[in-house]
């Protein structure tokens, strides 16, 4: 008996980073991501992020540093929670609605070596590394690409030609890429923050064993089906959207990005995309079910009943944490 102690064939670390390697062999063919006209498959996403991971230790990224990010839920955003881990880094999500000294105090407390920027949030990054100690390593920039968004100023000033761009990133990465695999159960994932209203930021450290059951007691307890449509209306950088990038990761469910928040919005992509399921803090939910008739599209109905009234009723049914299951 003593032989059958465990072993890497019957015993490895818990991370939910396994469930995209998996989802891209059993669903590969099937949507992953869509945003606006991009829609990419499992097997290109777990493509682009093992690319992402493989570019970052170009780059300078080792095991344990820390990779922050400023973005809204775009593809980028999604592709970070895996991507980043999986060159054994530790991702950290940052509050776009933080001001320049709050995240300043962020990336100086965290010691980030890497930024993702966004470039609406451009300005805010420069404020906030302006505001950083003399003596404070920097972390070097990346620039998040958009071609959907027209509200994009030129960052002031110019970025330079040489500037790292993150689809240039992803473009010099290793689709054959081996992830660096956690160590240990215990080995640090993603690096939180407190918003800091009551007082000053505090960290939380989360593991890949905490993620990953974390993740599994979201899908029982929401009882997520497998090819779930899901509506990210709920921010990504708040508690990395309650598991969920890697829950739907783990259902072969299709993620429906979503930049800005707003009823017509939402209510345009549950009509256009056929959204089964969606996340939001009661202010969102709220907003959908007092929205005016302008804003309304009829919803799906997983009973095929047809909607006849010129305002569709919302009917969500209620989930952990502010989840609902969209129905007409």
């Amino acid at each position: 008996m003593e032989k059958l102690g465990p072993n890497y064939a019957n015993s490895s670390p818990l991370t939910p980073l396994g469930f995209l390697e998996r989802t891209a062999t059993v669903y590969g063919n099937l949507p992953s991501v869509v945003y606006n006209s991009t829609v990419y498959t499992w097997a290109q996403t777990h493509d682009r992020c093992l690319r992402l991971a493989s570019a970052l230790t170009t780059v300078g990224i080792s095991t344990g540093d820390i990779v922050s990010v400023l973005a809204p839920n775009t593809p980028a955003m999604y592709e970070m929670h895996f991507g980043v881990p999986m060159a054994g880094a530790v991702l950290n999500t940052i509050n776009l609605r933080l001001d320049a000294r709050t995240v300043s105090v962020l990336l100086g407390h965290s010691g980030s070596k890497l930024l993702f920027v966004d470039p609406l949030s451009w300005p805010l990054a420069q404020d906030a590394l302006r505001l950083l100690p003399a003596n404070q390593t920097r972390p070097s920039l990346v620039l998040i690409d958009d071609p959907y968004e027209p509200q994009i100023p030129t960052p002031p000033p110019p970025p330079p030609p040489s500037l790292l761009t993150y689809e240039r990133l992803i473009e010099t990465g290793d689709p054959n890429f081996e992830w660096i695999r956690p160590t240990s159960d215990w080995s640090p994932m993603v690096l939180n923050y407190t918003s800091g209203t009551t007082s000053s930021p505090k960290g939380v450290v989360h593991c890949h064993r905490g993620l990953f059951l974390i993740t599994l007691d979201s899908i029982i307890d929401w009882s997520l089906p497998k090819n779930p449509i899901y509506l990210w209306t709920l921010p990504m950088f708040h508690a990395n959207g309650w598991s969920f990038p890697w829950g739907v990761a783990a259902q072969g469910g299709t993620n429906v990005c979503l930049r800005r928040f707003d009823a017509a919005s939402i209510y345009s992509a549950i009509h256009a995309r056929s959204v089964t399921h969606l996340c939001g803090a009661p202010v969102v939910l709220n907003m959908l079910a007092n929205a005016p008739d302008s804003d309304r599209k009829p919803l799906p109905s997983s009973q095929g009943s047809d909607t006849h009234r010129g305002r569709p009723s919302a009917r969500a049914r209620a989930a952990p944490g502010g989840g609902a299951r969209v129905r007409d």
